[in-house]
């Protein structure tokens, strides 16, 4: 499984389709993180995060929040997302998935423009 995390200042960017680059951790059979890669996201273009992230094996997104369309988009993909997570660093937070662990709020996008994240 290759989990994907936006990042601001090392965490969870809160605002997922403006965020600066992602870390993606890679996870074996055993639910263990084997390797974590920070990449820099492309530039923002509408839909173009899912597409962007399908290429580079991603199946689980896990993020502050995202908007409607772009929930769609990444269904489509058949990548899962997690909204609501907390702002912490990407191997706590997938650490947190992998057992189960995830505490979430509602989906903390509140911006007016995130149907075209």
């Amino acid at each position: 499984m290759i989990i994907a995390i936006p990042l601001e200042d090392g965490k969870l960017a809160p605002h997922f389709g403006h965020c600066a680059s992602f870390a993606l951790i890679e996870t074996d059979a055993a639910n263990a993180v084997t390797e974590r890669r920070d990449i820099d996201a492309p530039p923002h273009e509408p839909g173009l995060l899912p597409v962007w992230l399908a290429e580079r094996g991603v199946t689980l997104v896990i993020c502050g929040g995202m908007g409607a369309r772009a929930l769609d988009l990444f269904a489509q993909k058949g990548i899962e997302v997690v909204s609501g997570a907390p702002v912490d660093t990407p191997e706590r937070l997938a650490a947190a998935y992998l057992h189960g662990q995830m505490e979430t709020t509602a989906n903390g996008c509140s911006h007016h423009d995130c149907d075209h994240d």
